[in-house]
């Protein structure tokens, strides 16, 4: 690997509140189809990959959507490596976990952060300018991208070029926090400042220098994380208590702020980090009326409102200005001058203890996903899609009994001492207390309904005597 190789380094650290009833704590933006099975962490996947000169990515996220990350891995046909927070600690530690496993690895070469929750409207233009930031980075710059800025905007940091170098790049002159409107559209009409994208591109050895520096703290804990970590399968695990005992800062306030070799590279093109449901709003496709609808949307007299039906049909009549979003267990109706206090409900949520903060109906596991179709006190209906070659865990339950009814592929089912193959249209109960495994030995994915009875319902009611995933009993 040389020194004009880079490294993916894709931040999944983000939970997504602003964004419910989409985004849960389980299931965070950046991992929920957007259609079609698009997601925002999956087209930053394919767009790094699109990089000269790119390495496998590593993949930085938590604990908790590790198999959603590894589902986009096995979906975009390529391989990488998963770091796994403990708890989220911010940019500056996450990213020093990265370059240290790259330094590990005998790589020279660069790493490149990106969030995993941006949409970049130009890839031409965003290659273009990774290829000039390569070069301002290889001459020993810690390179962020700087957006140029289309109108005031006030929720984002800014930017100030300063020294031109000789590569399409600037020294950066100071950062902004978020201003005020008339102090926004000053720096719009001066020039020379842009919108702080939260992307990098640096060695990872500088990176380290700089972080040992300017936040050893941060830079110490993270080292005897890595050094102490455990690895299993394209999972890494730094040592939990050293992980937890860093500082919790943004790579902006732990070095870019402090360090005398701070770059920007201009981007023009359209970009968003997707932040709220009116950034959803603002990057969507409109209709003649203004409004951008998703789903099975119908709407009379309704103009410049966001619509998105994710399970049903969402019928609107007489609004304006408005957000309309639909799950199968929430719906969303507010302003969209007040897409930010949805924060507001996810903490009356959180609260009460509430499923719906937590839990999405559809949940990814290591061998497919299952979805809640009916949810009653004593009955339970689900979805199950196992991958090809995929099986769960040899388990029993001591509270519910299950029925399986094949939909389409083959079912193979050890029941007890037992083994049978099903097909579609074929079904088997499994009794409480009995042993159990379900596998997929075909080639296409099991699809299977299953239908739970029993006093209680929760996931915690599983027994596991064996998982191939590592997963505790």
């Amino acid at each position: 690997m040389t020194m004009t190789d880079i490294t993916p380094v894709i931040l999944c650290g983000g939970s997504g509140t602003r964004l419910w009833p989409l985004s849960r704590e389980s299931y965070p933006k950046q991992f929920v189809d957007l259609g079609d099975g698009r997601t925002l962490f999956g087209d930053t996947l394919k767009r790094a990959l699109h990089i000269p000169q790119c390495t496998n990515p590593i993949i930085i996220c938590n604990e908790t959507h590790r198999f959603y990350a590894a589902a986009e891995l096995y979906a975009c046909g390529t391989q990488g490596q998963l770091i796994l927070e403990p708890k989220g600690r911010n940019t500056a530690p996450a990213l020093a976990l990265a370059a240290l496993a790259i330094q590990e690895g005998g790589s020279n070469g660069l790493m490149l952060a990106l969030p995993s929750d941006h949409t970049i409207g130009d890839l031409a233009a965003f290659l273009e300018g990774i290829e000039r930031a390569r070069l301002c980075a290889a001459q020993g710059y810690i390179v962020t991208f700087g957006i140029l800025p289309k109108r005031p905007e006030t929720g984002f940091g800014y930017i100030q070029q300063g020294q031109v170098l000789d590569n399409g790049s600037y020294r950066v002159a100071r950062f902004i926090e978020k201003p005020a409107t008339q102090v926004a559209q000053d720096m719009l009409t001066q020039g020379g400042f842009y919108w702080n994208s939260g992307m990098f591109l640096m060695s990872p050895s500088l990176f380290l220098a700089e972080l040992h520096t300017h936040a050893p703290a941060i830079h110490n804990a993270c080292t005897k994380a890595w050094a102490e970590r455990n690895k299993d399968g394209i999972f890494t695990r730094p040592e939990k208590e050293a992980f937890l005992s860093s500082p919790a800062d943004s790579i902006d306030y732990a070095v870019m702020e402090h360090t005398q070799s701070a770059a920007v590279t201009p981007l023009t093109t359209a970009w968003s980090d997707l932040g709220s449901w009116e950034a959803f709003y603002q990057a969507g496709q409109h209709d003649a009326h203004g409004n951008v609808c998703l789903g099975d949307v119908m709407t009379e007299d309704v103009e410049n409102c966001y619509c998105n039906a994710q399970h049903r049909l969402l019928a609107a009549i007489g609004l304006k200005d408005m957000l309309l979003v639909e799950t199968q267990d929430a719906v969303l109706v507010a302003p969209r001058h007040a897409a930010q206090r949805v924060k507001e409900i996810v903490a009356h949520l959180r609260k009460d203890n509430r499923p719906e903060y937590r839990q999405h109906p559809l949940v990814y596991r290591p061998w497919g996903s299952y979805e809640t179709l009916a949810l009653e006190p004593r009955f339970q209906v689900k979805r199950i899609i196992v991958n090809p070659g995929a099986e769960l865990s040899l388990q029993m339950h001591h509270h519910r009994a299950e029925h399986w009814v094949v939909v389409s592929g083959t079912a193979e089912v050890l029941k007890g001492e037992t083994t049978q193959l099903f097909t579609e249209n074929q079904s088997t109960f499994i009794p409480i207390g009995t042993k159990h495994r379900l596998k997929n030995p075909g080639i296409i994915p099991l699809v299977l309904i299953e239908i739970q009875s029993g006093a209680y319902l929760g996931e915690d009611d599983i027994v596991r005597f064996a998982d191939e995933y590592g997963r505790e009993g």
